[in-house]
């Protein structure tokens, strides 16, 4: 698209900027492809540098509040400075390691209620630097958890929301400055339990931590309180474990013992109820600011979504075709020309 904003910043018969994706959806760890066409203005144009890069909307908490913004957690650079002729076209071609814990935004062609993440482009000419328009781009799950993300579904776990906390899991080999919350509501045989169930990957190139966070109900199954399971798992095994089973078998001990203290492992790690892995446990997450160490307790509240059934239609019933609202659209930076604001994401 072209930056429409780019008159402000580099005035008027200045240069314009068109960013086309190749590859609008990728996966964790893949490439992100594609190309910055330049368009020379009225005039020569000094062009200092040309920088992409990943952004999306990250909740944060700071004292009492609760507080969203803007985070770019990948950058680069992909032109240095050249001199732009007059009515110039120039193509800047670029390949980008997406991030292997970047959080999953659409599974199936659905897309999932409550994310947005785009691709923002930097144009540098004499010390003004203009950030124009997003272009929007999707992070597909990887197999490994597309089969988590289908035993959900099998299991009957309705999807509520997701999205994104400033933070670091504890003892997770995490890069990224927040995690994802994948949110379900729990199927009938559970309903008396649990509120809902939280599901968090912290992905790499050789495996994954798995997270469950369970908001368990008060009353006559215990005082409530949230439980916690954990597995440590390589993609390729992930693709072979009976997660159902495993899943249900960790919801099954917190009816049966009023925590989450049942006995499993997963290549070698066993997961552990008790342990809350958001929580400070002396880890210091360098990436916090304002003396913020990770996620503390459960975020409950209406969420950002509708509910969708599912169950036998398989994983994308399971999952909701969402509008993105308006306050993403505020999010990222108020522009009205933007493609985050307002549209309709659930068509194709």
């Amino acid at each position: 698209m072209i930056f429409k904003r780019m008159l402000g910043a580099l005035g008027v018969g200045g240069p314009s900027v068109d960013t086309v994706l190749a590859t609008p959806r990728v996966r964790p760890g893949g490439p992100l492809r594609g190309e910055v066409r330049i368009k020379g203005g009225d005039f020569d144009t000094d062009i200092q540098y040309v920088a992409l890069g990943l952004v999306t909307r990250v909740e944060s908490e700071y004292g009492e509040g609760e507080h969203v913004g803007l985070m770019e957690f990948l950058r680069a650079e992909v032109s240095g400075s050249f001199r732009l002729r007059a009515g110039e076209d120039r193509v800047i071609p670029f390949e980008l390691p997406v991030p292997w814990e970047a959080p999953v935004t659409e599974i199936h062609g659905q897309r999932l209620h409550g994310m947005a993440m785009g691709v923002r482009t930097e144009l540098a000419v004499a010390g003004a630097v203009d950030k124009g328009d997003m272009d929007p781009v999707e992070i597909e799950p990887l197999p490994s958890q597309e089969a988590i993300l289908r035993a959900f579904a099998q299991l009957g776990f309705q999807f509520k929301s997701a999205d994104l906390e400033q933070g670091h899991i504890y003892g997770a080999d995490q890069r990224l400055p927040f995690y994802q919350e994948i949110e379900f509501y729990p199927p009938p045989a559970y309903s008396g339990l649990v509120n809902e169930v939280e599901l968090t990957f912290v992905s790499g190139p050789g495996g994954m931590d798995v997270v469950l966070e369970a908001d368990r109900r008060g009353g006559f199954h215990g005082s409530g309180g949230d439980s916690f399971g954990r597995w440590r798992v390589g993609h390729d095994e992930a693709l072979h474990r009976d997660w159902a089973a495993d899943i249900n078998g960790w919801l099954a001990a917190l009816s049966q013992h009023g925590h989450g203290g049942a006995h499993g492992h997963a290549a070698g790690h066993g997961y552990d109820g008790h342990h809350d892995p958001y929580a400070h446990g002396g880890h210091h997450d360098p990436y916090a600011h304002g003396g913020h160490h990770g996620h503390q307790g459960h975020h409950g509240g209406p969420g950002f979504g509708a509910v969708a059934a599912a169950g036998a239609a398989g994983l994308v019933g399971g999952f909701v075709a969402a509008e993105i609202v308006d306050e993403i659209g505020d999010a990222f930076e108020g522009d009205d020309d933007s493609d985050f604001g307002g549209g309709d994401w659930g068509d194709d």
